[in-house]
């Protein structure tokens, strides 16, 4: 069975969605997650963007062992130099430079013909040979370049000791057919192509980005790049996830599959969503809500008789348990943390009496507590930023002939406790205003959304905004069985990561292949 390797660009293209600023803590936590999965090689930032960046990349690569940390690149001596930096420390370095090949890329971009566009990366690659033993090197725009051209590059990068070639289709614009073929014409015409591994990385503007990656295996790429739940500029990279069940649940077609722990594909997912505030569509496929639900009578009445009749997985081979009623009001503390341990958090314990609290609450209000309401009530005390804000109570007044007023008390850092009255265009528009005379600061909310935790009228709420000041956007995250509690927590949230997010932030420099 041949092996694919999977390299995951999660912390770097995945980031690149709008709306999406990872702080340095929260990339290590995902890059944790992701050598849990088993991922081989993790593209961790692009240092030459910020200090920053360069920074966070650093503290991933000190952060784990069994993975190749990789640094992106231009064709530039500064921005190699800058993943020399930021990369120190790590077990198994790795740079991958890249520059644009499409005539369009060429005329509109660079400027260059064909002949600059190769001295360029030559150089390029041999000025980055003095410092990394392992290079990768990408053709941007691969996807819409010469084939001839494609192979003059291919066959200097391996003249020049390239370790992986990767070909991208960088604007999702082929077909499975036409991406496919350029693997194999290369495999046909490169000379010494056995001593690179060619790499597929696809991106999902026509939705074919899976099918695109699944049909250069097929045509002999070693190693595919990707996101955790497709996220990624524009529509999105390919899915790592589609593609790793798509080679083990047809291992006898493709005869090639990961080396992925697939049981923690759910973990890993749900995690990414949470850091980045991307929910996960219920349809989206491995990892959807509905991706291993069954509501029409038909299918029900086969899953009952042999569940391979509708399900060609298991929810249990990605990490899912079918359980869904866990723990009530009567649950005591051994309880409650032994459920969490299953889930995959293991609490100090000072975060763990007050998820504890929390919990108690909740189950007071809810007739029963599922393993997603747990979920939402751990993760809401995950918090990366101090609580400069707290917010302790609320009060709404509104009818249909009145004018919307909120009152909050909230608690500062320094100890005093302020109340405040605002009135607004709504209940939440009012609570917003209030919060805002306790803070004195002034944002702009860019995004609110509100999406149901589980099901039923006593279901908790979760409440995602995006705050933004100046250039710099955060997003704040609230849950109860109340929206407006919802809501009014999420607002603090975000305003607690923004205070701490002004003392570091940096300009910010996106790249797209």
């Amino acid at each position: 069975m041949r092996k694919i390797y999977v390299f995951d660009t999660t912390l770097r293209d995945g980031e690149q969605s709008p709306g999406v600023n990872l702080n340095t803590r929260e990339k290590v936590e995902i890059a944790h997650q992701l050598e849990r999965l088993g991922i081989d090689r993790m593209e961790a930032g692009f240092p030459a963007a910020s200090p920053g960046d360069l920074a966070a990349v650093n503290a991933v690569a000190k952060a784990v062992k069994n993975v190749t940390v990789i640094g992106l690149s231009r064709s530039r001596e500064q921005d190699i130099d800058a993943v020399k930096e930021a990369l120190k420390g790590a077990q198994d370095p790795c740079i991958h430079i890249f520059l644009a090949t499409s005539p369009i890329h060429r005329q509109h971009k660079l400027r260059m013909d064909r002949a600059q566009v190769l001295d360029t990366a030559r150089s390029a690659i041999r000025y980055a040979k003095k410092t990394f033993s392992k290079i990768e090197f990408s053709l941007e725009d691969a996807g819409r370049t010469e084939y001839d051209f494609l192979v003059e590059m291919v066959n200097m990068a391996v003249e020049e000791g390239a370790a992986v070639v990767n070909i991208p289709d960088t604007v999702g614009y082929l077909s499975p057919y036409e991406y496919g073929n350029i693997f194999k014409h290369l495999k046909e015409n490169v000379h010494n192509i056995d001593k690179v591994q060619l790499s597929a990385h696809c991106h999902n503007d026509l939705g074919m980005a899976t099918a695109n990656t699944l049909a250069a295996i097929l045509n002999g790429a070693d190693q595919i790049e990707g996101t955790i739940n497709g996220i990624g500029e524009r529509a999105g990279n390919t899915a790592i996830e589609e593609i790793a069940m798509a080679l083990e649940t047809r291992q006898e077609f493709f005869q090639a599959k990961t080396s992925l722990q697939l049981s923690e594909i759910a973990r890993t997912s749900r995690l990414v969503s949470r850091l980045t505030g991307m929910v996960v569509p219920g349809n989206k496929a491995i990892v959807g809500a509905n991706a291993f639900a069954h509501e029409s009578g038909i299918h029900q009445d086969g899953m009952l008789k042999e569940k391979t009749t509708y399900e060609i997985m298991t929810p249990e081979s990605i990490g899912l348990k079918e359980s869904k009623l866990v723990l009530g009001k009567h649950s005591g503390r051994h309880a409650f943390r032994e459920r969490l341990i299953e889930l995959g958090y293991e609490l100090e314990e000072e975060a763990l009496n007050r998820a504890f609290a929390q919990f108690k609450d909740l189950a007071d209000k809810k007739k029963e507590v599922t393993d997603e309401d747990l979920l939402a009530v751990i993760e809401e005390k995950l918090q990366d930023a101090p609580e400069v804000f707290k917010l302790e109570s609320i009060f709404v007044t509104y009818g249909d002939e009145s004018i919307p007023t909120a009152k909050v008390r909230i608690a500062t850092l320094n100890g005093d406790t302020v109340e405040q009255k605002a009135e607004g265009n709504g209940s939440v528009d009012a609570i917003y205003n209030a919060i805002d005379q306790v803070s004195g600061e002034e944002v702009t909310l860019s995004d609110y959304s509100i999406k149901s935790v589980t099901h039923g009228k006593d279901a908790l709420g979760e409440v995602h905004v995006v705050l933004t000041q100046n250039q710099i956007s955060v997003q704040g995250r609230g849950v109860s069985t109340d929206i407006l509690g919802a809501s009014a927590r999420a607002y603090v949230d975000g305003l607690n990561k923004l205070i701490e997010k002004r003392k570091t932030y940096t300009n910010r420099v996106n790249v797209n292949l």
